[in-house]
């Protein structure tokens, strides 16, 4: 996932053997609809196949905690490890990651068993003090990848001109969309950045001081409704909305709505369903949020005025995943869920970052170049996975993932 893949990390406040069962549980829970075809495709180089995703999170376990801290511990199998490498250059050569859907073997059923033999082989070691902060890691990582899952077998689905649904209902109605309200913030210094209680991924720090504009950021998310008036007032065929990237990005794509989107449907875990204008629009690249917010009269806040709101407001509420369900946007309060939030920063390091040593060091630094800040969280976050500092990114134009926005201004 293109999120951090370090952190800096005291024991969570829930029992971490408890949160590793959970999740572990959690994410074979939600892929238990799944065929093993379903589980293998691959619908483009940024998804990866269900099953990949089982076993990178299995992988994980048996090279940073298993192999090093287990006398005598014997993989699984020992080819396994270039299947399921992601991208640490540290543990070795790795499959291409645009052929992970070419992996008709292992069987589902083979990863799924070498899963449970991974979680039974972590009991011993998982109330030890000394390895708390990497199987907090641990956790994190693999509840990042369960928001992956979700979209990339979403993304899969699409592809099916049957529109075939992971999970059988019709989507609840979305609660009516209140008139647009505002945040106000009279500006000054303040201080970003985790600090330094509990868990967190490495990029969200240091901790540090910003010195910030009166502005006001919109009390909620921008719904389908206001998208739709946005197309059928030319949003897509307005060059000045634009940015030069996007406008170029529009008309090579032929992009004239967000993904997922046909007529007054959209595509869902539950296949094809009538769109509820009351609802968060989701599933827009940067260029999309950017374009809306210059139609809408307004801006993309940055990612420090979003997180200087977002310290008041409770990071566990909100429409998040609890359970193996369908996600999908329903509107609730406060700044966390239903999608994460597109900001007008670049990602990039803080004032004083360093790159940790070692494999697990790898990821984040060499990341931080050409992507933009997303904060929040999306109804396929785990819930309690996120909090005001921390920093999602994705590259301008993706927008497979449950990308929305909420407007800000200056005042």
């Amino acid at each position: 996932m293109q999120r951090s893949e370090h952190q800096r990390a005291e024991p969570a406040a829930a029992p971490l053997a408890d949160a590793f069962r959970a999740t572990r549980a959690l994410t074979e829970a939600l892929v238990a609809p799944l065929s093993d075809a379903d589980a293998t495709i691959q619908s483009m180089p940024d998804a990866s196949p269900a099953k990949w995703h089982l076993s990178h999170t299995t992988w994980f376990w048996e090279t940073f905690v298993l192999r090093e801290h287990v006398p005598d511990y014997r993989l699984w199998r020992e080819d396994w490890p270039f299947l399921f490498n992601s991208y640490y250059e540290a543990h070795g050569d790795r499959i291409a990651r645009d052929a992970r859907g070419m992996l008709s073997r292992p069987t589902l059923a083979e990863v799924l068993e070498w899963r449970a033999a991974v979680t039974d082989a972590m009991a011993p070691l998982l109330d030890d003090p000394a390895l708390a902060d990497l199987i907090a890691l641990g956790v994190a990582h693999e509840q990042q990848h369960i928001e992956l899952l979700l979209t990339d077998i979403k993304h899969a689905l699409f592809q099916n001109p049957l529109g075939p649904a992971m999970w059988e209902g019709r989507t609840a109605a979305a609660a009516t969309a209140a008139p647009l309200g505002w945040h106000r913030h009279p500006g000054g210094i303040a201080r970003v950045g985790h600090d330094g209680q509990g868990f967190a991924f490495d990029n969200e720090g240091p901790r540090h001081r910003v010195l910030l504009e009166p502005f006001a950021l919109a009390d909620r998310l921008v719904t389908n409704g206001e998208w739709d008036a946005f197309i059928a007032d030319g949003g897509y065929t307005t060059a000045r909305l634009w940015l030069a990237d996007g406008w170029a990005w529009v008309q090579q794509h032929g992009i004239d709505a967000p993904l997922y989107w046909r007529e007054d449907e959209h595509f869902t875990h539950q296949g094809w369903q009538k769109r509820d204008a009351d609802a968060p629009v989701t599933h827009i690249s940067y260029f999309e949020a950017d374009a809306f917010a210059t139609w809408a009269g307004a801006r993309l806040p940055t990612e420090f005025e979003w997180e200087t709101i977002a310290a008041s407001h409770d990071p566990a509420a909100g429409n998040q995943l609890d359970a193996a369900a369908p996600p999908l946007p329903a509107g609730s309060p406060g700044l966390f869920g239903d999608s994460w939030q597109f900001t007008r920063s670049a990602y990039l390091p803080y004032p004083g970052f360093r790159v940790p040593e070692g494999a697990v060091g790898e990821y984040n630094g060499k990341f931080m170049s050409g992507q933009v800040v997303l904060r929040g969280a999306s109804c396929a976050t785990v819930r309690g996975h996120s909090r005001a500092s921390y920093r999602n990114f994705f590259y301008p134009h993706q927008r497979w993932q449950f990308t929305g926005l909420r407007l800000a201004k200056d005042i």
